[in-house]
């Protein structure tokens, strides 16, 4: 028997045979062709066919109900149509004498390449997207039949990595489970492969050819995989999984039942959404609203600044297709390291801390009020919560509330219905934490993110590999931020959620609702397993009375402390 480990994407047990999947690998020349003519024509034809082929990936996942993974196709149709990033370039290779095929190898790879340096995680993810768009060129170029690949039999699936493309063309009924020696936890094949809820395994660095055809466990609770077994093993992981499988059926009798401990504490449990596309998901699953819907996928998938009708349609399909729930929307939340390039932002040597999020808005009022005005007329079809990222000051707050005003008023001057909405802001910052009390004054909810919130308050860069040993996501200083906000927002009739990865962490569960956390929103996956948890939790041991504070002295009016103090202690 031979372990090996990995880092695991989705939980779980997959048992069988190996198929190691192989793509072909082609000989590109790089001799000089003269008529150039022809190479261009045979480069456009291959970019409308494989457009036409994501179109009819796009089609056949959005009849599957796979909105989320369709969504990727689409995007992927979109790319082929950037000139800028990618047939331009190509175009110019050629005009030098080089093949097509040789033109798109040096073009898709440079742009890959560019993608991968971005300081953004999501962004760095997107250089997989440009090179399975390369791959399926080439695979048209070269006249290739892939379709075989896979093989006939039910098998766990070991690759090198594994594009979009070539995850969504899978045979699910043969698919047992993924093992890959590359990949990304943030790349669509992670996506596609949490929305199917296979067993999936990454950056098993040993993956090796002459795995093929034998028998193995892939144990994702663990994080490896082991290349035949032992019997106690393969005894003790059969029986995990029927257990997992009888486990998940068990979750299933649980929508439509309340969030509630067995001391009757109720909390809220809402999904972390992307847009449109992600309806279903929300209702599968049984989430009670949508506590972040990060708008900023709408800019994403726009080539150019979407415009307010655009907007509108898309946060009214969502407020419209989960109504009653309550649909909290972020606006618009790029950084400067998130390079859109109809939003001409400077590069920053620190874009964490630098020119994103509200900071954009208020600094560009058309730009944020096209955004807020369509928030308001989508109001008018859902219940709409609107919150404003990245905030550190009361001043930011009190500036986004009155270019909401103004907006609102325009569009009841023009006779437009506005719908009634809840304000709220993210408390993501060390600095908005500590003035909680400030702030809360200012808004109907609070939503800490969790994520940004590790990252400022332990300083560590949440995107540096080089520092995992050193992020610390349960740190007490970041625990007493969280917790005090919780406190800080109640003071002030403020409702309080966590909308980062810590609100589905199970080891912290029974720790937030201790805190009268009122809400958590997190991946629709996560909803079940979480609402299990909580309708297994007693609150009754923590709540005894609370010792009644002291009165603080009164300070009279001549001595209260001006300034900074004076806002933070008079």
């Amino acid at each position: 028997m031979q372990t090996f480990k990995g880092t695991k994407i989705v939980n779980g047990i997959a048992i069988g045979k190996i198929k190691v999947y192989k793509a072909p690998v082609y000989e590109i020349s790089e001799e000089l062709v003269s008529d150039i003519a022809a190479e261009l024509e045979r480069y456009e034809a291959a970019r409308l066919k494989v457009q036409e082929d994501q179109n009819a990936l796009y089609d056949k996942e959005m009849k599957a109900g796979h909105k989320d993974t369709a969504g990727i196709f689409e995007a992927h149709a979109l790319m082929l149509d950037d000139d800028d990033t990618l047939n331009d370039p190509c175009k110019e290779i050629m005009a030098e004498g080089h093949t097509a095929e040789y033109a798109v190898r040096q073009a898709f790879d440079e742009a890959a390449q560019q993608f991968s340096e971005m300081e953004d995680e999501y962004f760095r993810a997107r250089s997989a997207d440009v090179i399975d768009l390369k791959n399926s060129m080439l695979d048209v170029l070269f006249g290739a039949d892939t379709s075989s690949l896979q093989g006939t039999e039910p098998a766990i699936l070991v690759a090198e990595d594994l594009a979009p493309s070539e995850t969504v063309k899978l045979d699910k009924s043969l698919l047992l489970g993924l093992v890959t020696r590359q990949g990304s936890s943030n790349s669509h094949t992670a996506i596609l492969a949490r929305s199917m809820n296979w067993p999936t395994l990454i950056q098993c660095h040993d993956v090796a050819d002459d795995w093929d055809g034998k028998f193995a466990i892939l144990d994702g609770y663990n994080s490896c995989i082991y290349i035949e077994p032992e019997q106690d093993i393969i005894d003790k992981l059969t029986a995990k999984q029927k257990e997992d499988r009888e486990k998940e059926a068990k979750l299933q009798e649980l929508k439509g039942q309340p969030s509630v401990t067995k001391d009757g504490q109720k909390v809220r449990l809402y999904a972390n959404i992307g847009g449109p596309k992600d309806i279903k998901a929300v209702l599968e699953n049984d989430a009670e609203g949508v506590g972040l819907f990060r708008s900023e996928f709408v800019y994403l998938n726009s080539k150019e600044d979407p415009s307010e009708e655009a907007q509108f349609q898309a946060y009214k399909q969502v407020l419209e297709g989960l109504a009653p729930r309550l649909v909290v929307i972020r606006t618009c939340d790029i950084g400067a390291d998130k390079t859109i390039d109809y939003m001409h932002l400077d590069k920053e040597e620190n874009p964490a801390l630098g020119f994103r999020a509200v900071r954009i808005c208020l600094s560009r009022p058309d730009f944020f009020k096209r955004q807020l005005r369509a928030l308001l007329r989508a109001s008018a079809f859902g219940n709409l919560g609107i919150m404003f990222p990245m905030i550190i000051s009361r001043w930011e707050v009190q500036e986004c509330k009155k270019i909401l005003e103004e907006c609102k008023k325009e569009l009841e001057a023009e006779g437009q219905k506005v719908g009634k909405y809840e304000i709220g802001i993210m408390i993501e910052t060390p600095a908005a934490a500590l003035c909680a009390d400030e702030l809360a004054e200012e808004v109907d909810f609070f939503s800490l993110g969790t994520n940004d919130l590790t990252q400022y308050t332990c300083a560590i860069d949440r995107q540096s590999a080089n520092l995992e040993r050193f992020s610390d996501t349960h740190h007490p200083a970041l625990l007493r931020l969280i917790r005090e906000t919780i406190e800080a927002g109640h003071r002030h009739n403020t409702w309080v959620g966590i909308c980062g990865e810590l609100g589905a962490d199970p080891t912290l569960s029974e720790e937030f609702l201790k805190w009268g956390v009122d809400e958590l929103s997190v991946n629709p996956k996560s909803i079940l397993p979480l609402r299990e948890r909580v309708r297994n939790m007693d609150l009754s041991k923590y709540k005894t009375e609370a010792p009644k504070a002291e009165a603080k002295p009164e300070i009279k009016a001549a001595e209260k402390p001006k300034g900074l103090f004076g806002r933070l202690f008079g």
